[in-house]
């Protein structure tokens, strides 16, 4: 009795100590440059958004990169990474998009850059042969571009409707991207 509940404790320590490793690997997707980058545009929608873009096309200039290197040691594995990172990043994109179309935020110019540049992301991680190493994770990341792309459509339609039912909230949000730190009391960040 007494082994068997020794097995059983020694299980559960590894069993959880296999839990943080998930999560650090979760915490990988960015490097501190390009989370440093998105913290600089935070308080500017239309800077974060593209500010997501260019981290976005690094990945899809390193996925092109790796597929002209066919036989290259380890290639399947830093293309399950690559595109693991793609549907990771997409989703927190499509998050902040989420969060801008809430609070009305005029993202309209940036719009139609995210929705050309899904489809040009979407072609890079086609390209590469079928692999089992990392064909679940295209597939996650193509979802994650289809719905990314289907949110910023949306948005473009609802946003131009909103604002031309409500050119002072136009008005604001100039006003707003004028003074990104200040709060409608003028004293600040919020």
């Amino acid at each position: 009795m007494r082994v068997k509940l020794a097995g059983v404790a020694v299980m559960g320590v590894l069993l959880a100590g296999t839990v943080p490793l998930r999560a650090q690997a979760d915490e990988g997707v960015m490097s501190d440059a390009e989370v440093e980058s998105l913290r600089d545009v935070a308080y500017v929608p239309m800077d974060r958004i593209a500010a997501y873009v260019k981290i976005l096309d690094s990945r899809e200039k390193k996925i092109d990169g790796l597929v002209s290197k066919r036989g290259y040691p380890g290639r399947a594995d830093e293309l399950h990474d690559l595109m693991a990172q793609i549907a990771g990043i997409a989703d927190e994109l499509s998050d902040n998009l989420e969060e801008l179309a809430k609070q009305h935020r005029d993202v309209r110019k940036a719009l139609p850059k995210v929705v050309s540049a899904t489809e040009r992301w979407s072609t890079s991680l086609r390209t590469p042969a079928d692999d089992v190493a990392y064909n679940v994770e295209r597939k996650l990341a193509l979802d994650a571009l289809k719905d990314m792309r289907e949110l910023a459509e949306g948005m473009e339609t609802e946003e131009a409707a909103y604002f031309k039912e409500h050119p002072e909230a136009e008005k604001a949000e100039k006003e707003r991207v004028a003074h990104p730190h200040a709060t409608s009391d003028g004293e600040g960040p919020n």
